[in-house]
């Protein structure tokens, strides 16, 4: 199983990027996946699920600026973020889960430069 993110980098605040999460080894259609963020020196955070019938939640934090999407057809959940702040600044990890079964990708640095 592994799960690869990428479409991180640098970007000026106000920016826009879109990052990927690609999922092989597992029928990801099935699984809820989440996006994390750690920042540097502090814990690991919730961002934003989809579930395995497509209900997505956001923090308070990123409502209304991200969008979690998925495109099971290419195993891939997407987070879509506009109007990045310079507190968005973190690495986003991928995560998949159902039941007991819970897989994590090694990340995709985001620095948003202000």
């Amino acid at each position: 199983v592994q799960l690869v993110e990428s479409g991180g980098g640098l970007v000026q605040a106000g920016g826009s990027l879109r990052l990927s999460c690609a999922a092989s080894g597992i029928s990801f259609s099935i699984y809820a996946v989440n996006w994390y963020r750690q920042a540097p020196g502090k814990q690991r955070h919730l961002v934003a699920t989809i579930t395995n019938s497509g209900r997505t939640n956001l923090v308070d934090s990123v409502k209304g600026r991200f969008t979690i999407s998925r495109d099971n057809a290419k195993n891939t959940v997407y987070l879509e973020m506009n109007s990045l702040k310079a507190e968005d600044t973190a690495v986003y990890f991928c995560n998949a889960n159902l039941n007991w079964m819970n897989y994590w990708g090694k990340g995709t640095l985001v620095t948003v430069s202000s």
